[in-house]
């Protein structure tokens, strides 16, 4: 089957973020997801998933274990499994990026407390 925007499952999260599923199977996550300027997500970690993050739109802050890097349109990051870290969009554009998870974060995340 192909999927889309148009047709995947669809949630939001967080302060207006969205999120397409374009695949989850218990071996491979991959959603593409949406932030409005100024939004984040919270500090978390998987226990086993390693995941890739790539830009489609906009430019992204990533705090990796305490380590902050800047990923534009066009590029990717990965962080392993047992990373602290989360994604914002500290610019005035939407971001927009795909998500790419194995095995799937279903059940495998665990939010720490700032």
């Amino acid at each position: 089957m192909i999927h889309s925007k148009d047709n995947s499952k669809y949630y939001s999260w967080g302060n207006s973020c969205e999120s397409w599923v374009l695949n989850d199977s218990t071996n491979l996550s991959v959603k593409q997801e949406k932030m409005p300027s100024g939004t984040a997500e919270k500090l978390h970690f998987h226990e086993v998933a390693e995941q890739v993050f790539y830009i489609l739109k906009g430019e992204a802050i990533f705090d990796i274990n305490n380590e902050k890097f800047s990923v534009k349109a066009g590029e990717s990051i990965s962080v392993q499994p047992q990373s602290k870290h989360f994604i914002a969009n500290e610019s005035q554009d939407e971001l927009e990026f795909l998500v790419i998870s194995s095995p799937s974060t279903h059940n495998d995340r665990i939010e720490i407390e700032k």
